[in-house]
Formats: structure tokens, sequence, C-alpha cells
């Protein structure tokens, strides 16, 4: 099995997420694959869905709004993020001791 991908890029950790747009909860996790989870309730037009991921990504690592950048994958499912302000160790040790977020065995 695929362990997640967080990297450390310039201060700031790089992950690869997927989203699931026009989802009636919001929120991270769990672990798919090699992706995290971001569950969104916006629907995947005009933007709108990666303005929700930014908002749901920065509650979740506690930094503003602006802190997270979608460095690719704007247009589909699969993006990487960049999250400034956290490190891809306290990233990952966020990721695993967060409640609802589950990594495969």
């Amino acid at each position: 099995m695929a362990e997640l991908n967080i990297g450390e890029r310039g201060g700031a950790a790089t992950l690869d997420i997927v989203v699931q747009p026009r989802c009636p909860r919001e929120g991270v996790g769990p672990v798919v694959g090699d992706r995290l989870k971001v569950s969104v309730n916006a629907p995947p037009v005009e933007g709108k869905a990666n303005q929700a991921v930014q908002r749901v990504l920065a509650e979740a690592f506690g930094v503003p709004r602006s802190a997270v950048t979608i460095l690719h994958g704007e247009t589909g499912k699969r993006k990487t993020v960049r999250i400034a302000g956290v490190t891809a160790a306290a990233a990952a040790r966020l990721i695993t001791a967060a409640p609802g977020i589950e990594r495969p065995a």
C-alpha cells in the first residue's frame, strides 16, 4: 500500500490530496492510497471547490487561508497543495493525530 506523500519546500509542507466536492460534510481524511482526502460542500465549478479546499485545509492546519496554495491540479480532483508555516513533520503529526483521519493498515 502506498504511503501519504508529504514533502517540504521553503518552510512549507506540500502534500497530495484528493477532493470530494458536493459532500454533505466538510473535513479532512481519511488517507486514500497515497493522498489525503478533503471533502467540501462546494461544487466543482468556477473555482468554488478550490476555495473551499483552501478554507478547510487552513482550518485543519491552523493557518490563514492565504497560506494554502494549490500547486498542481486546479481543474481536477487530484491536487498538490502547499501549506506555508507548517513543516512536513508537523503536517504528518497533525494528520495522524487528528480525530476522523484514518490511516489504512
